[in-house]
């Protein structure tokens, strides 16, 4: 016998199991999340879950002039880490959807369908159905399918308990109707959508000010600056998703020019991706008392926390404005009744000017 044999023949059994990845867990988690994913189909979907790849039929764009598709990736981070911290992971995957489809919408695309990915340490059917249960729920508000993803279990990696998030959207817009910063002039005005808080951007800093150095139940104390909420319930508040409303905006025939989606970096660096070069956008910030709309009491909470300068803090958070939208001054008032139709409270946040396309404040 062959020393390759003798040392075959003395090697122990080692199952899958036994290395830290459960086949059987696995197949349970996918089941526990069928009807969830179900829940988001559109008509254009073929087959379900358990393919090697994902099926969508494209036969409707062919009614269109110019179909182009639009693609967006993107994840939570920080936020994962105080949602696993706290126990709460109903709705990160909301947050995740958002972060995607409301990239993809500032041009006019409908998002389509959308894609997860899921690293986990250990995959527990209960566990994940929670957290991919509002990855459907976030497909299902937007107007796009959850089509298929990946759980990937990573024993030795990631500890019992920990994950990460990564989602792709992909969506389809008409070139004739695509919205296009060259529209942009000076005159325009630009107005804001509420934030439902935080959103999903700015949580280094949030985990560092806030959530460092104290336990679950100091975060589940109801505090007067916050207006008896809790900095758990504040922080965790899932980020608002503008796509679908935004699309029932535009179908209706609002001339909206521009978009921007307010995320990492504030509105300081995500404003000015909404302006040609030689247009700057002049956002009305106010005196003492703040901008003339209201910023969540968290995010003030946060910049107090940190001790941030005005300038600062537009571009760390979204200062109460999760989406900017551009329109002529003659168009402000039928954009706004119809994305009041389409369930936002739109307000003016200021106007754009000449410039070099940059983002200033008065």
């Amino acid at each position: 016998m062959s020393d390759t044999s003798n040392a075959a023949a003395g090697t122990r059994h080692v199952s899958y199991a036994d290395a830290g990845v459960d086949v059987d867990e696995g197949a349970r988690a996918v089941d526990a999340i069928k009807e969830a994913v179900a829940r988001t189909n559109r008509p254009e979907v073929i087959g379900g879950l358990g393919g090697f790849g994902c099926l969508f039929d494209a036969s409707a764009l062919k009614q269109m002039d110019d179909p182009v598709l639009v693609s967006g990736t993107d994840g939570v981070g920080t936020k994962l880490a105080i949602a696993q911290l706290l126990d709460r992971h109903e709705t990160v995957g909301l947050d995740l959807v958002a972060m995607c489809v409301d990239d993809v919408v500032v041009c006019g695309a409908e998002p389509l369908f959308f894609l997860d990915y899921v690293a986990i340490g250990k995959i527990e059917a209960a566990g994940m159905a929670r957290i991919v249960g509002g990855i459907a729920e976030g497909c299902r508000q937007s107007g796009c399918a959850l089509i298929g993803g990946e759980m990937a279990e990573h024993p030795g990696v990631m500890k019992k308990g920990e994950y990460d998030l990564a989602g792709f959207v992909v969506g389809v817009v008409d070139r004739p109707k695509m919205l296009d910063v060259n529209n942009v002039h000076p005159g325009d005005v630009i107005l804001g959508l509420p934030s439902s808080g935080i959103h999903s951007n700015g949580y280094s800093l949030v985990r560092k000010v806030a959530i460092e150095g104290r336990t679950r139940e100091e975060l589940e104390q109801p505090l007067t600056e916050l207006g008896g909420e809790s900095l758990a319930d504040a922080v965790m508040r899932p980020t608002t998703i503008y796509a679908g409303g935004i699309l029932k905006a535009l179908r209706a025939g609002a001339p909206i020019k521009a978009m921007a989606h307010i995320t990492g970096g504030g509105i300081t660096e995500n404003l000015n991706r909404a302006l040609p070069s030689d247009v700057d956008a002049l956002v009305d910030r106010g005196g003492e008392d703040g901008p003339a709309w209201d910023v969540p009491p968290v995010i003030s909470y946060m910049v107090r926390a940190a001790g941030l300068t005005p300038d600062e803090a537009y571009k760390t958070f979204n200062m109460g404005v999760g989406m900017s939208l551009i329109c002529a001054p003659d168009d402000v008032d039928e954009v706004c009744d119809d994305l009041e139709a389409a369930g936002f409270a739109p307000f003016v946040m200021g106007e754009c000017v000449a410039g070099e396309g940059k983002v200033s404040y008065r």
